[in-house]
Protein backbone atom coordinates (compact mmCIF):
# COMPACT_ATOMS: atom_id res chain seq x y z
CA UNK A 1 0.00 0.00 0.00
CA UNK A 2 2.80 1.85 0.31
CA UNK A 3 3.79 2.33 -3.67
CA UNK A 4 0.36 3.70 -3.94
CA UNK A 5 0.66 6.93 -6.29
CA UNK A 6 -2.26 8.28 -4.28
CA UNK A 7 -1.22 8.11 -0.81
CA UNK A 8 2.04 9.33 -1.98
CA UNK A 9 0.45 12.45 -3.70
CA UNK A 10 -1.90 12.69 -0.44
CA UNK A 11 1.00 12.57 1.93
CA UNK A 12 2.79 15.49 -0.02
CA UNK A 13 -0.18 17.33 -0.02
CA UNK A 14 -0.82 16.89 3.42
CA UNK A 15 3.21 18.09 3.96
CA UNK A 16 2.33 21.44 1.67
CA UNK A 17 -0.54 21.74 3.68
CA UNK A 18 0.83 21.80 7.18
CA UNK A 19 4.41 23.93 5.99
CA UNK A 20 1.14 26.57 4.70
CA UNK A 21 -0.43 26.25 7.93
CA UNK A 22 2.94 27.59 9.76
CA UNK A 23 4.27 29.61 7.61
CA UNK A 24 1.13 31.19 7.33
CA UNK A 25 -0.11 31.20 11.36
CA UNK A 26 3.73 32.80 11.41
CA UNK A 27 3.17 35.68 9.15
CA UNK A 28 -0.05 36.67 11.15
CA UNK A 29 2.39 36.39 14.33
CA UNK A 30 4.52 39.00 12.62
CA UNK A 31 1.99 41.25 11.50
CA UNK A 32 0.53 41.21 15.22
CA UNK A 33 3.44 42.24 16.70
CA UNK A 34 4.96 44.94 14.29
CA UNK A 35 1.22 46.04 14.65
CA UNK A 36 1.66 46.47 18.74
CA UNK A 37 5.40 47.70 18.02
CA UNK A 38 3.77 50.13 15.83
CA UNK A 39 1.00 50.82 18.36
CA UNK A 40 3.64 51.74 20.77
CA UNK A 41 6.15 53.91 18.57
CA UNK A 42 3.32 56.06 16.85
CA UNK A 43 3.37 53.84 13.28
CA UNK A 44 6.65 54.58 11.78
CA UNK A 45 5.99 53.40 8.26
CA UNK A 46 7.84 50.65 8.47
CA UNK A 47 5.21 48.94 11.10
CA UNK A 48 2.77 49.71 8.33
CA UNK A 49 4.68 48.13 5.90
CA UNK A 50 5.60 44.81 7.55
CA UNK A 51 1.96 44.61 9.19
CA UNK A 52 0.28 44.92 5.36
CA UNK A 53 2.75 42.36 4.19
CA UNK A 54 2.62 40.56 6.48
CA UNK A 55 -1.19 40.38 6.75
CA UNK A 56 -0.99 39.58 2.47
CA UNK A 57 1.77 37.23 3.01
CA UNK A 58 -0.80 35.30 5.87
CA UNK A 59 -4.28 35.46 3.38
CA UNK A 60 -2.30 33.78 0.32
CA UNK A 61 -0.48 31.14 2.25
CA UNK A 62 -2.94 29.79 5.36
CA UNK A 63 -6.72 30.21 3.25
CA UNK A 64 -5.22 27.79 0.54
CA UNK A 65 -3.36 25.74 3.41
CA UNK A 66 -6.39 25.12 5.37
CA UNK A 67 -8.64 23.72 2.56
CA UNK A 68 -6.00 21.29 1.72
CA UNK A 69 -5.49 20.03 5.08
CA UNK A 70 -9.13 19.52 5.50
CA UNK A 71 -9.21 18.00 1.92
CA UNK A 72 -6.70 15.60 2.59
CA UNK A 73 -8.61 14.54 5.65
CA UNK A 74 -11.71 14.45 4.22
CA UNK A 75 -10.26 11.54 1.70
CA UNK A 76 -8.35 10.28 4.49
CA UNK A 77 -12.07 9.80 6.33
CA UNK A 78 -13.62 8.79 2.97
CA UNK A 79 -10.97 5.80 2.41
CA UNK A 80 -11.43 4.19 5.99
CA UNK A 81 -15.38 4.60 5.51
CA UNK A 82 -15.65 2.83 2.12
CA UNK A 83 -12.96 0.05 3.83
CA UNK A 84 -15.48 -0.34 7.10
CA UNK A 85 -18.50 -0.55 4.23
CA UNK A 86 -16.34 -3.27 2.58
CA UNK A 87 -15.36 -5.11 5.51
CA UNK A 88 -19.42 -5.01 6.83
CA UNK A 89 -20.69 -6.32 3.18
CA UNK A 90 -18.07 -9.35 3.22
CA UNK A 91 -19.04 -10.10 7.01
CA UNK A 92 -22.92 -10.12 5.74
CA UNK A 93 -22.03 -12.16 2.75
CA UNK A 94 -20.07 -14.88 4.78
CA UNK A 95 -23.09 -14.97 7.69
CA UNK A 96 -25.41 -15.19 4.32
CA UNK A 97 -23.81 -17.93 3.42
CA UNK A 98 -23.38 -20.17 6.53
CA UNK A 99 -26.17 -22.24 7.19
Amino acid sequence: MADDPVLRQRARVARLASAGQRAGYALLVLAIAAFVVGLVADFPPWTVIVVVASLVGTTVTLAPAIVLGYAVKAAERDDRERAQGRAQERAQRSSDTTP
